[in-house]
């Protein structure tokens, strides 16, 4: 297997549950073995692997789930698709929250003048 590509920029638990929505297969690491394998895998990040001609996209956690997330393409595509709705949605919270935050301010405008509304 050769590591190709990518990072996720999620906290892992976050990253984990995206993964599970995305259709990623989680494996545990319930034998030494496996941990072993699981432990020589980069860490908390979404990595492509091959194996046997195919690409194989992996999250391992060592740490925090003793476990490994596995998906194929489309399982990929589809976390890429949520990873972007979920920043879109938490740039319109911000942004929301900036909005809230600049109308109940009203001394940013100075002191009120006459005529200004």
């Amino acid at each position: 297997m050769t590591g190709l590509a990518g990072c996720a920029s999620l906290g892992a638990p976050q990253t984990e549950s995206t993964l599970s929505a995305a259709n990623f297969t989680m494996k545990l690491a319930d034998t030494p073995a496996k941990l072993a394998k699981l432990k020589a895998l980069p860490q908390n990040r979404l990595v492509a692997l091959n194996r046997n001609g195919k690409t194989y996209f992996v999250y391992a956690d060592a740490v925090g789930c003793q476990c490994v997330y596995i998906g194929n393409q489309a399982a990929y595509q589809q976390y890429q698709q949520m990873r972007v709705a979920q920043n879109l949605a938490a740039e319109q919270v911000a942004a929301a929250e900036m909005n809230q935050e600049a109308m109940m301010d009203w001394d940013a405008f100075g002191p009120y003048q006459p005529g200004f509304f």
